[in-house]
C-alpha cells in the first residue's frame, strides 16, 4: 500500500521507517482477524435437568461506531475495523480531524476489495457533533474509542444513557524501571525505542524513567551519547528517526512541561527547547530532551507528555520503585529491565498495568491483548480478546 505510506508521512510527519512498520502492522491485523472469524466458537453445557439442553452462542453486537486518534492513522483504524468486521458488525469510523486522509484511503481500498456497500463506512466532521450522533442514535450499539482519558470519560458517561457497549483505550504514563543488575546497553536501546517512537507521541511511550542510583551516572552518560546521534528532521528522509510533533499545541504542551520542571528544580542534561532554522521552521520540532532531578510536584511526573522528553528519577530499592511506579492514575504500559530471574518473574505481578515489558521495550503484537487498567481504559484490543468486544453471548435452553 505505497500510497497509504506516503500519505500519512505527509499528513503527520511520521518517519518513513516507522511508517513502513505501521502499514505492515495494519495488514497483519486484517489477516489475523480474517482467520479469527473462523474461531468464534459456541459451547454446549451439561444441564442440571435431564429434560434440558443448554447451548451458548455468539452474535455480532451490531452497528459499531469507532473513533480513532491521529498518532497511528492506519494501524488504529485496522485494529478497530478488522475485529468488528470479523465479528459480523457493520462499522462507522470517525478518524481524527488531524489525520483523516489515511483513513479515507483505507476505505477506498475496502471499496476496491468489493465489500458490500454500507458494511464499512467513514464519516468526517466536527468531533462533538459526530460523537453526539453516535451516542444518541439507537442504531449504534457499540462505541470503540482510542484517545485521551478526558474524552474517554465523557464518552463513557454519555454511553450510559443508552447502555451502549463501550471499549476505551485511553492515556498512559508508563514507568521504565532499570535495576542495578540490568544490561545497561540493552536498557538504553530499549528506552530509546520506547520513548522516541513517533516522537514520543504514543500512549505506551515511557513517561517516567526510574534508574537505580548505583548505575544512574553510567546509564545517563550512555543514554545521552545515544541520543546525540538521533536524527531529527523531515519524516520523508530515510535517515530521520524523530519527526515533528503533530501541531503547535502539542509542541507547546511539551515545552510547558519542560519549563515547569525547570522552574521546580529539574536540571536539563540535554535539549529542552524547540528546534529552529533551516527545515525545522517548516514544522513543530522539539529537541530530544533529558531531565534530571525530577520530583513528584512537576507536571511531567503525572501528566502524559506526548513528546521526546526523558525525565530521570533515581531509586534505591524495589519497594520504593514499585510504590513510585504504581502511584499514577494511569495503568496502561510499564517496562522493567533486570537480569535477576526472580525479579523478572515476580515484579510484573506487583505492577498495576495492563501491558508489561520485561527486557522488552515493544511488547504489543497483533495476537496479544492490548489495553490498560485504572484511567487507561476498558476492554482489550488484539488477539482473541479483540474480537470478544464486538460479540454478544447468547444462551439458548432447549426443553426436550
Amino acid at each position: 500500500m505505497p500510497r497509504v505510506k506516503r500519505m500519512y508521512i505527509n499528513e503527520m510527519g511520521k518517519p518513513i521507517k516507522e511508517g513502513v512498520v505501521e502499514v505492515l502492522s495494519a495488514a497483519d491485523n486484517f489477516n489475523w482477524y480474517a482467520e479469527e472469524a473462523k474461531r468464534v466458537y459456541g459451547e454446549t453445557i451439561p444441564s442440571t435437568f435431564a429434560n434440558k439442553r443448554l447451548h451458548v452462542g455468539k452474535a455480532p453486537v451490531g452497528v459499531t461506531a469507532a473513533i480513532t486518534p491521529w498518532n497511528f492513522p492506519i494501524s488504529m483504524v485496522a485494529r478497530k475495523l478488522a475485529p468488528a468486521l470479523a465479528a459480523g458488525c457493520t462499522v462507522i469510523l470517525k478518524p481524527s480531524e488531524l489525520s483523516p486522509l489515511t483513513a479515507i484511503r483505507i476505505f477506498e481500498l475496502i471499496e476496491e476489495a468489493g465489500f458490500p456497500r454500507g458494511v464499512a463506512n467513514v464519516v468526517l466532521g466536527e468531533p462533538t457533533e459526530v460523537g453526539k450522533e453516535f451516542m444518541e442514535n439507537k442504531m449504534v450499539k457499540k462505541i470503540t474509542f482510542t484517545g485521551s482519558t478526558r474524552v474517554g470519560k465523557l464518552l463513557y458517561q454519555q454511553a450510559a444513557n443508552e447502555v451502549k457497549r463501550v471499549s476505551l483505550e485511553l492515556g498512559g504514563h508508563a514507568p521504565f524501571i532499570v535495576f542495578e543488575d540490568a544490561n545497561i546497553d540493552l536498557a538504553v536501546k530499549g528506552l530509546v525505542e520506547s520513548k522516541f517512537l513517533n516522537a514520543g507521541q504514543t500512549c505506551i511511550s515511557t513517561n517516567r524513567l526510574y534508574v537505580h542510583e548505583s548505575i544512574a551516572d553510567e546509564f545517563t552518560k550512555k543514554l545521552v551519547t545515544r541520543m546525540e546521534r538521533i536524527v531529527v528532521g523531515d519524516g520523508r528522509n530515510a535517515e530521520t528517526e524523530i519527526g515533528p510533533l503533530v501541531n503547535e499545541a502539542g509542541l507547546n504542551k511539551v515545552l510547558n512541561q519542560i519549563e515547569d520542571a525547570k522552574q521546580k528544580g529539574a536540571s536539563i542534561i540535554m535539549g529542552g527547547h524547540r528546534l529552529t532554522g533551516e527545515d525545522y521552521d517548516e514544522g513543530y520540532f522539539c529537541a530530544p530532551t533529558v531531565l534530571a532531578d525530577v520530583s513528584p510536584n512537576m507536571k511531567i511526573f503525572t501528566e502524559e507528555t506526548f513528546g521526546p522528553v526523558v525525565p530521570i528519577v533515581t531509586f534505591t530499592d524495589d519497594e520504593e520503585v514499585i510504590n513510585m511506579a504504581n502511584n499514577s492514575d494511569y495503568g496502561l504500559a510499564a517496562y522493567i529491565f533486570s537480569q535477576n530471574v526472580k525479579r523478572c518473574l515476580t515484579f510484573p505481578e506487583k505492577l498495576e498495568y495492563g501491558i508489561i515489558g520485561v527486557n522488552d521495550s515493544v511488547p504489543p503484537q497483533t495476537q496479544a491483548p492490548f489495553g490498560g487498567i485504572k484511567n487507561s481504559g476498558l476492554g482489550r484490543e488484539g488477539g482473541k480478546w479483540g474480537i470478544e468486544g464486538f460479540l454478544e453471548t447468547k444462551l439458548v435452553s432447549y426443553g426436550v
